[in-house]
C-alpha cells in the first residue's frame, strides 16, 4: 500500500510540479485547492503522466482558513486514500491590499491617498495575507498531523521563501508572514520531534508563478525593474525552474535519506541568500 502526501495549494505552479515528483516516487496524492478545477487540472496532468504508475490520485476543494472545511475534506481523504503520511502546506500568497507603491518613504506619503503607502496599507489585506500563510500552515497541520501519530517515516513540509531571510520592499505582509512559516516550522520540529514526524520547510529564491508575473513581466512580456534588481541580487542570474526544488522535497521528505532532519528552511535560490551585493 502506497505512502500518501496531502498537498495544500496543489492547483498552483509549484506545489502541482510537487504533486507529479512525488506520484512519480510512488505515493498516493492527496491535491487540495480552494480553486477545484485548478486541482482537477493538476490531477489529470499526473494521469497522463505515463511514467507515472499504480499511484492514486484525487483532487478536493479546500480552504486552508476554514478548519472544519478541512475536518470534512480529511474525513474525505480517510474514506478514500487512507491516512497522510507527508503533508505538504503549499497554500499561500501576496495581495494587492497591501503592496506599497515605493520601495522606500517619499516625502509626502503619509498624506497621499492616490496610492498604496505605509501609511494607508489596507487592514484587511494584511491579515488576509499573514493568516493565508501562517494559520493556512497551522490549520491543515493541526487536521493532518493527527494521522502521523505512532506511525514511522511521516513528515511536514511547510513552503517559506527568500522573504523570511531578507524582508523585500513593497510587500510587509507577506514577508513577515513568511518569516512566521519558518518560526512555526522550528517550533513545530521541535514539539513533535519525540513522536518522529520530522518537520522542514523549503525557501524558495525567484520562480515565476501566476502570482508574481505581473510584478515580474510588463504586459509586452519584458522584464521589469524589480526583475532586473532580483536577477541582480541572484549569483546564477536567473529565475529557478519548478522541477528544481524537487531534489530537496524528495530529499526531506525520505526518511531513510534524512531521518536526523528536521527543523531545518532549505533555501533553493540560485544564491541569493548568500550575496552580500559586492
Amino acid at each position: 500500500m502506497n505512502k500518501l502526501v496531502v498537498i495544500t495549494g496543489a492547483g498552483g505552479v509549484l506545489c502541482s510540479c510537487f504533486a507529479q515528483a512525488m506520484a512519480g516516487a510512488g505515493y498516493d496524492i492527496a491535491l487540495l485547492d480552494i480553486n477545484e478545477e485548478a486541482a482537477k487540472l493538476a490531477a489529470e496532468e499526473i494521469k497522463r503522466n505515463k511514467s507515472v504508475k499504480n499511484v492514486t490520485v484525487k483532487a478536493y476543494k479546500a480552504n486552508v482558513l476554514d478548519k472544519d472545511n478541512l475536518e470534512e475534506v480529511h474525513q474525505n481523504i480517510l474514506y478514500d486514500l487512507g491516512k497522510c503520511s507527508v503533508l505538504i502546506n503549499g497554500a499561500g500568497g501576496n495581495s494587492p491590499k497591501c503592496i506599497t507603491a515605493h520601495e522606500m518613504y517619499e516625502i509626502g506619503d503619509e498624506k497621499r491617498n492616490d496610492v498604496m503607502t505605509f501609511f494607508n496599507l489596507d487592514k484587511t489585506g494584511f491579515d488576509f495575507v499573514f493568516n493565508l500563510n501562517l494559520m493556512g500552515t497551522l490549520l491543515p497541520t493541526q487536521v493532518f498531523a493527527a494521522d502521523m501519530l505512532g506511525r514511522e517515516g511521516c513528515s511536514i513540509v511547510n513552503i517559506s521563501s527568500m522573504n523570511a531571510y531578507k524582508p523585500l520592499t513593497k510587500i510587509p505582509a507577506y514577508s513577515a508572514a513568511k518569516s512566521a512559516v519558518s518560526n512555526f516550522t522550528q517550533w513545530l520540529a521541535v514539539h513533535f520531534a519525540k513522536e518522529n514526524i520530522r518537520v522542514n520547510a523549503i525557501a524558495p529564491g525567484f520562480f515565476v508563478t501566476k502570482q508574481n508575473q505581473d510584478h515580474l513581466f510588463d504586459k509586452e512580456g519584458n522584464p521589469t525593474e524589480r526583475t532586473e534588481k532580483i536577477l541582480r541580487a541572484t549569483p546564477m542570474n536567473r529565475f529557478g525552474k519548478p522541477e528544481e526544488l524537487i531534489g530537496t522535497l524528495l530529499w526531506i521528505t525520505d526518511s531513510k535519506a534524512s531521518g536526523f532532519v528536521t527543523g531545518i528552511v532549505v533555501p533553493v535560490d540560485g544564491g541569493f541568500s548568500a550575496y552580500s551585493g559586492v
